[in-house]
């Protein structure tokens, strides 16, 4: 449930509090009391027509309300409905706190409940957890000065902390977020983006690169090229130290995402021409899966083709590259000189690609 949602569901079982309080100044404790039940039981019926449930803070609110207000009129002290407020808001902190700082997310599950089947993906249910965390600092605060002032402020005060100083903390935290997405949704719309895909390659969405770097349920495409020459060689690049994943590795001789309106064709043919300076003419597929690493998750689009020519890698994106011979990559496998993706498809190619070529090679014998 993200914030809106929240206080959507929570800000309107205050209602009967905040009439009550308004009610009080006019009329009376006993009136104020009489105005605020009529409200709260005219609101839930109006929830439950309208949304086709009952608002259970409401009916709580209007309880209490009921509860703490008969006391103070029977006792002829109002220090008991005073105290109503804060008993709410000691029982959110403690759900708060429960599913901030306890592996029960009682504010999770109620989520789930309200919205049905859908999914949170690990950064949503991160962001929910920010969000609830600086909600339970909200509340507790606002709680400790509800009791303060029921002991030792005016009921003006009370009023104002009570009712007024609720909106106004979560008016300023709502600016903030305001502010804060503001400022990320305009750096990311310098950012690289690039498509979101299910594990057939269907476009099912878009995302920033950075994000889907920080997020394995984004599934986005990326293409491979293995570079052979006539001998079976394979060509590889080591991976530069300022690369964020795997750095100082010797990879696929080409690798790189597919831009956002960008088919997997002509992505490899610019990541090609990029890494290494060449627009291969013979590059055939060979594989397509999907990789899930720490970070992200990519659907492979994994190209092999044959050149003998020299190649040009870019002095930029790329430390060094050359020509392994197979028995080199063998003797290497496992030493962590190799990225795992591309010793992943060095196994395949050994299956398919490699295998032919020597066969292709002892046939000429």
């Amino acid at each position: 449930m993200n914030r809106k949602d929240l206080l959507k569901r929570f800000l309107p079982g205050l209602l009967p509090l905040f009439v009550f309080i308004a009610a009080d100044e006019i009329w009376g404790t006993t009136i104020g009391l009489i105005v605020a039940v009529i409200f709260g039981i005219g609101q839930l019926i109006f929830i439950l027509i309208k949304e086709k449930r009952l608002d259970k803070f409401t009916l709580l609110d209007t309880g209490l309300i009921v509860l703490l207000g008969g006391i103070s009129i029977a006792f002829d002290n109002d220090i008991f409905f005073k105290l109503k407020p804060g008993l709410i808001g000691a029982v959110l902190c403690v759900i708060l706190g429960i599913s901030v700082f306890t592996p029960a997310n009682i504010m999770f599950a109620m989520s789930k409940r309200y919205m049905g089947d859908m999914e949170f993906n690990k950064t949503q249910e991160k962001q929910m957890k920010q969000s609830l965390l600086v909600m339970f600092f909200i509340f507790t605060l606002h709680t400790a000065l509800v009791f303060y002032s029921a002991f030792y402020m005016s009921k003006e005060a009370w009023a104002f902390i009570s009712g007024g100083l609720f909106y106004i903390l979560f008016g300023v935290y709502a600016l903030f977020e305001f502010v804060k997405v503001k400022i990320k949704n305009n750096k990311l719309k310098s950012e690289e983006w690039v498509p979101l895909v299910d594990e057939k390659g269907m476009v099912i969405g878009k995302a920033p690169r950075s994000v889907v770097h920080k997020d394995k349920s984004l599934l986005h495409p990326v293409v491979h090229l293995h570079v052979l020459n006539n001998q079976g060689n394979i060509y590889l690049q080591k991976r530069p130290m300022f690369k964020d994943t795997q750095p100082g590795k010797w990879d696929t001789a080409v690798g790189g995402h597919v831009a956002l309106n960008e088919t997997i064709e002509q992505a490899l043919l610019r990541e090609t021409k990029e890494e290494i300076g060449i627009s291969p003419t013979n590059a055939n597929t060979f594989a397509q899966y999907v990789w899930n690493s720490d970070v992200e998750s990519e659907l492979v689009f994994s190209f092999v083709t044959i050149y003998n020519e020299q190649l040009f890698p870019d002095v930029n994106e790329v430390d060094e590259g050359k020509f392994w011979t197979v028995l080199e990559i063998n003797q290497n496998l496992g030493k962590n000189i190799f990225t795992p993706n591309f010793e992943h498809e060095f196994e395949m190619l050994q299956k398919t690609v490699l295998k032919n070529i020597t066969k292709l090679k002892s046939q000429k014998k």
